[in-house]
């Protein structure tokens, strides 16, 4: 009985994951996919996909939760051994957008169905990290701006939700858009513009 419900167990996680990959690469092709859509592509009954995720939204959610842990271990990994603020900087945004490209039509889905609230607070540990970066470059004089650090790593954090907003609108194009972000975070952060485009450049070689 035991091995029966381990057994049940798993296919039970092996259906959610399957679910949660295909809603994923389906939402991405048409952010209107419905659950019979994805039940379909799944290859389940919907019901199946209800018994999982009882809504739309609770299914986006989901997948939200899984992107925003991607990015946070991404700004980790962008950040993890370098001690210049702004090199930190460039690394971290350059990570966490190669994440987030792939994400970004996701993040416009979520915030009609998460929100924006609750966006802020799953995204808390990214932007205290990215405050604490921002600190030490105000404090070194290697960044300069009128914001408190909190503020200005909020800042941050919406351009990049602009910028991702743009791609989607086809305002500006997906293989320059990391690249244009870490600029455009480094510039705000008062870094002159030349020196900005001149790091990005080298980092993202």
């Amino acid at each position: 009985m035991a091995a029966m419900t381990t057994g049940n167990v798993s296919r039970a996680d092996a259906n959610r994951r399957r679910i949660l990959d295909v809603a994923l690469a389906e939402l991405l092709r048409d952010p209107d996919a419905s659950m019979d859509q994805i039940a379909r592509a799944a290859g389940v009954v919907r019901r199946t996909v209800y018994g999982h995720f009882p809504s739309r939204e609770a299914l986006i959610g989901t997948l939200f939760e899984g992107a925003a842990e991607a990015v946070e271990t991404a700004h980790a990994r962008g950040r993890e051994g370098v001690e210049d603020p702004a090199e930190s900087l460039v690394r971290s945004t350059l990570a966490v957008w190669e994440v987030a490209d792939r994400y970004r039509l996701l993040v416009a889905l979520a915030q009609r169905s998460v929100t924006v609230q609750g966006i802020r607070e799953r995204l808390t540990p990214v932007r205290e990290a990215c405050a604490e970066v921002l600190r030490r470059g105000l404090d070194q004089g290697v960044f300069e701006s009128p914001l408190p650090a909190p503020a200005l790593a909020y800042v941050h954090e919406q351009m990049l939700f602009a910028l991702m907003e743009a791609v989607n609108d086809s305002l500006l194009a997906p293989e320059e858009a990391g690249r244009s972000a870490a600029v455009t975070i480094l510039t705000t952060a008062g870094v002159p513009a030349s020196r900005a485009a001149e790091l990005v450049a080298k980092l993202s070689d």
